[in-house]
Order: structure tokens, then sequence, then C-alpha cells
């Protein structure tokens, strides 16, 4: 009896642990997992800083028609700037430093001053009054020493390394990325670029899981194209485990006479399993031991479509469980454009292509298969068009154009 999708995937995680943490400099952290939290060492902002081009004052002493001498001038830039004078204000420009005794900003577009380069004016008339606080950023007031700005787990976006380097870091502790080998297997199967003879196919498959690993920031340990060959495939098996941390094959798990990953592996204690799902299947996972220690094996089917949709739902959250950021990924609701059918009993996933609202009068996205057959396995040439993955319950037999349909997204920025 196939099992659900679920239980198959949380099978997968409880043998995943974590890959040890390392230290990398900032710049070089993008899409790492932050392996413990991230503390701030600095107030931010660090003093209390001006949040508009104009003039310091005590609100109290500049009230509308008030004209002021003014004091000084006040860049942002390194240095301290002298108190506020009494019944004065001091030119300032945003994110420089307030100068002690001030606690309003009053605006250039408030004085009758010109926006803009000049020189200091002597005085300043005060055209509408600040009050006290007005525009003023507070020391701290985003971010206070010594509270945790990105909790373990993070996974470290472009933002996210902006914010660590805000707060005084420039080295973060992180999970080591994950190596991953991808073992290609079939007779069929030819290199790309290469002339297929009769009963031959471009392997397609090699690409697809190594430029998928790429483009979430893990490494490739190497890439395997394999024969039907149980020799040939366990002798692979070693190779690519000896420097990876998981390996993904294609191919070879189904109950054909020649699916050589199942043949290769089931003495080895792997496990093959029915998943409730549509394409996909077929799905096998297993441990490799070998010098290096112990790799996980992801053994998935040979189609392209179900390879697609198998990685997205079961080596993505197992990598990021390697990279210490674990998560599942969020579905979105979206418009069926237009209807397809799904088999019975088992859930589908199929490759879509989403497209965001033309208007607000329905502001939910639209999807539409990537092919105009709507699921197939085989459905390789039209696969570059998805941007999702639609996902049919299994009591749904078929969805029309109109219908609420959720979708996991399978571009990430």
């Amino acid at each position: 009896m196939a099992v659900p999708v679920e239980e198959y995937l949380a099978t997968l995680l409880a043998q995943v642990t974590p890959l040890p943490a390392e230290e990398v400099a900032v710049a070089d952290a993008l899409g790492r997992g932050l392996a413990a939290d991230l503390v701030a060492r600095l107030d931010v902002p660090p003093f209390d800083t001006s949040a508009m081009d104009g003039f310091a004052v005590r609100a109290a002493e500049a009230p509308a028609g008030t004209t002021l001498p003014v004091a000084g001038d006040i860049p942002a830039g390194p240095g301290r700037p002298g108190a506020l004078p009494r019944r004065a204000a001091m030119r300032i420009m945003t994110g420089a430093p307030l100068p002690e005794g001030a606690d309003a900003v009053v605006p250039v577009e408030d004085t009758d001053q010109p926006a803009g380069p000049a020189a200091v004016p002597a005085t300043v008339r005060i055209g509408v009054a600040s009050p006290a606080g007005a525009n003023v950023r507070r020391r701290g007031e985003d971010v206070a020493a010594g509270a945790v700005v990105l909790p373990a787990g993070t996974r470290l976006t472009p933002a996210a390394l902006a914010s660590a380097i805000s707060v005084g870091h420039g080295v973060l502790t992180v999970r080591r990325r994950p190596r991953v080998a991808v073992v290609s297997t079939g007779s069929e199967l030819v290199g790309p670029g290469e002339v297929p003879g009769p009963g031959q196919i471009p392997d397609s498959n090699a690409t697809l899981v190594a430029a998928l690993l790429r483009a979430r920031g893990h490494d490739v340990a190497g890439v395997h194209r394999v024969a039907d060959d149980v020799g040939a495939l366990a002798a692979a098996l070693e190779a690519a485990a000896a420097d990876a941390d998981l390996v993904i094959t294609t191919g070879g798990v189904s109950a054909g006479a020649f699916d050589v990953v199942k043949e290769a592996t089931t003495s080895r204690g792997f496990t093959y399993t029915a998943v409730a799902m549509q394409p996909g299947k077929p799905q096998g996972h297993g441990v490799v031991e070998s010098t290096r220690g112990r790799s996980l094996v992801l053994a998935l089917p040979g189609n392209p479509v179900s390879v697609f949709v198998s990685f997205h739902l079961f080596a993505r959250p197992v990598l990021d469980a390697m990279a210490g950021t674990p998560r599942r990924p969020g579905l979105l609701a979206a418009r069926a454009a237009a209807g397809w059918t799904s088999p019975r009993g088992r859930r589908q996933y199929i490759p879509v292509r989403l497209t965001a609202p033309a208007s607000l009068a329905d502001p939910l996205p639209t999807v539409v298969p990537t092919h105009p057959l709507g699921s197939g396995s085989h459905l390789i040439a039209s696969l570059h068009r998805a941007n999702a993955i639609a996902v049919v319950p299994e009591d749904v037999l078929a969805v029309a154009a109109g219908d609420l349909v959720p979708v996991l997204l399978v571009e990430e920025p």
C-alpha cells in the first residue's frame, strides 16, 4: 500500500543531522544556515541621529514663526558634534548624530532655507514647529545591543547578511554546505550533445539535478553516469559517497527487469517505497558507509518530471535540514486558468506556470500546466516553463478552470 508523502518525508528527515559548524566571513555566508543565535554587538542606530535634512533644535525654543541663530553644521560622518547652545539651531544632515541638548529636527522644507547644497545660513526661520522627538532616531530603537537579531537556523539572505554587519559582525558561525553527488543510471543514456543511437536518449537528469543543487547553493561533489550494471552501480555509489554527504540517484527504482539501483542496494539495507503521489510513486533511500563517514542516498525515479517533483518534495527538505535550516516549503493559493485531470487515490504534483494577477479585481495568481497534455512524468521539453508545482488532493479527479489550487513555488530568490 502506498504511503502518504508526509510519512515518507518524515522517514527521510529522521535520518538527517545538521552538518558541522564553521566560521566564515559575512561576504561568503550567502545561503548558509546560521548555526547559533546572532546577538547584536552594537545598538542600531549606535547614537541618536537625525531622520531628516534640517535643523536640530530644542522643541520648546522653536515654535512656528521663531527665528534662531544657526550655531553650526553637522554632516553625516565621523566625529561628535558640539552641544546645542540655548535658543539656537544647528543645521544637520540625515544620519548625522544629534547634538547634545537637541530633542527635535525641523525638516528644511519647514523653514525658510533652501533644500540641497547651500552655505550655512546665519539664521533660520521656523515655518512649521516640530514637537519633541520629531524626526529623531533614538539610539537602539531598531535593535538594542544584546538582542537576538537572527535565530539559529536562519537561512542567510542578502538582507540577513546586511543585518549581521549592521549589528557589528564580520564573521558568522554557519553550517557547512552540503556536498551532494549525482548518479544517473541507464544504459540508454548518452551525454549532453552526443547523438543518440537506436534506443538511446540524452541524459537530462544528471544536469537537471546538478543544476537544481547549484541553484540552491549546495556543492556538487560529482556527477556520475552509470549503465544498467549492478557492479558498476555499486562502484559508482561507493565513489560518490566517498566525497558527499548526500547522494541522489535517478532511475532504476521501479519493478523492471533492469532496475539495477534496487538490485544493487537492497542487500545494503535500502528501503524502497510506493509513495501516494503522481508523478514519482517509486522512491528509495538508504545509507552508504565510507572512509569519509555516513552518506544518505535518495533514490529517485528516472522520468525527468518525476525527478523534478521528487527533488522539490524530498531532496530540498533533506538538504535544508543538513544545512541547519529546517523548513517546509510553503504553499500558496492560486486559481486554475485551465482545467486538467488527476489520478484517483494519489496526490498529484503537476508542474505549472504561475502568473501574477492582472488586476486587483481578483488578487490571486493563476496557474496553467506547462504542457497541454497536463500531467506526464516524461514531459521534459516543457518543464522549463514551470515556476511552481500545483498540488491536487487525492480525492480530486479533475481541476476545472477557476478552481482554487494550492501551489508550491520552485523558484526562489
